[in-house]
């Protein structure tokens, strides 16, 4: 599908919620505090979500358009993390600063 990105699309996680919430939210939710009906209220009835390296993206409705929440280009592999800090671990890989994003339900 993409040449130049060959890992993309190639299912590494599709989260989706079709009238039917998915039971990893689900049990996520639950953790923090929220119940399924708040859960229901805070997220629309139809969403994809797929996680591929270096990507995650999403689709509102099922002809909505695809929008990417998250994007990195890949990196070297590091052999040894050495004295590296939690943050500095996460920022590898990463070329600019991160980005906010908010997805507004409507």
């Amino acid at each position: 599908w993409f040449p130049e990105k060959p890992f993309k699309g190639s299912g590494y996680r599709c989260i989706r919620i079709n009238h039917k919430m998915d039971p990893i939210i689900s049990k996520a939710a639950s953790q923090i505090g929220l119940s399924l009906p708040q859960l229901y209220q805070l997220l629309p009835s139809e969403l994809t979500l797929w996680v591929d390296p270096y990507e995650v993206s999403y689709r509102i409705g099922e002809d909505g358009s695809i929008c990417v929440l998250y994007e990195a280009t890949a990196t070297k592999p590091v052999s040894s993390y050495g004295m590296l800090t939690c943050k500095n671990q996460m920022m590898l890989g990463r070329t600019s600063p991160s980005k906010n994003y908010i997805m507004t339900v409507s």
